[in-house]
């Protein structure tokens, strides 16, 4: 199937990054100030995908997320979900504790959206590019072969590297993992921004993003974590039909468990992240 590949030209001044907004509004609505107190517009911001996901309001992240008029990538999430799909297409291991949450969180965010939200969905292209301080930069989800591939600092760079090449990028902008980091191999930067829907496994329950920055002519990011009501976010999500795990999680900054993440990622969980 012919990728949809949409090119936004050159872009200009504070870009702001992120993903994995996993149906948590009260995240959304954080981050949209974030963007506003910096003068960000609304073109200028850009998510990896997976807007809906484990949080209880995946129809009003999809509406808010409309009207901020803002871009996205299409994320394995609004895949499934557009096409109608059984299951959310995340490439858990079958039977694990990620898939069976996941036999919660889905069905529910099915049940939840709208005619108009799924029409949107349909819209989302399978990746972004453009150009920003003398570079090209590509936006993907898993990575540009697989959107469900989880790839992360610790992935060997071999894996990374043939995304470069096919995309003839300079950068790459990745999500799904649900980390954020940054891995550079001579001129070539892979970066994540991390998500705003769940904390990074690092007992604090803020989440991440992150801002390009081209105001001293040369191309610059930054991570920053983001504060919002995460004990609404949890509350909203103790209604009997999603996990609790995932509602406590959003409160202690602690994964439920490790399933996903290579040894590296699983021996830092409770550690503060530096970047």
């Amino acid at each position: 199937m012919d990728k949809k590949i949409e090119n936004l030209g050159t872009l200009n001044g504070k870009v702001l990054l992120f993903g994995g907004l996993y149906s948590n509004l009260q995240a959304l609505e954080a981050l949209k100030q974030v963007a506003e107190k910096e003068n960000i517009p609304p073109e200028n911001c850009i998510s990896t995908g997976d807007i809906v996901g484990y949080c209880a309001q995946p129809e009003e992240t999809v509406q808010l997320f409309k009207l901020w008029n803002v871009r996205s990538i299409a994320g394995n999430v609004e895949i499934q979900l557009r096409e109608g799909a059984e299951d959310c297409g995340c490439d858990f291991k079958k039977g694990s504790r990620c898939d069976g949450f996941s036999q919660q969180w889905y069905p529910f965010a099915q049940s939840r959206l709208s005619k108009n939200a799924l029409e949107f969905m349909e819209t989302l292209p399978d990746h972004i590019t453009f150009n920003y301080a003398g570079k090209k930069i590509t936006i993907v989800h898993g990575s540009y072969f697989n959107t469900s591939e989880f790839i992360f600092k610790s992935t060997d760079w071999s894996r990374k590297q043939s995304n470069f090449e096919t995309t003839k990028s300079d950068v790459i902008v990745g999500g799904h993992c649900g980390l954020p980091f940054q891995h550079k191999n001579g001129e070539k930067l892979w970066l994540n921004p991390g998500v705003i829907g769940m904390p990074a496994n690092n007992g604090n329950p803020s989440v991440w993003y992150a801002i390009l920055d081209d105001t001293s002519e040369s191309f610059n990011f930054q991570h920053h974590t983001l504060t919002y009501d995460y004990k609404l976010t949890s509350k909203f999500m103790d209604n009997g039909l999603l996990p609790q795990e995932y509602a406590r999680t959003i409160v202690t900054g602690i994964w439920d468990n490790t399933e996903i993440l290579p040894e590296v990622e699983s021996s830092l969980q409770g550690l503060e992240i530096k970047l």
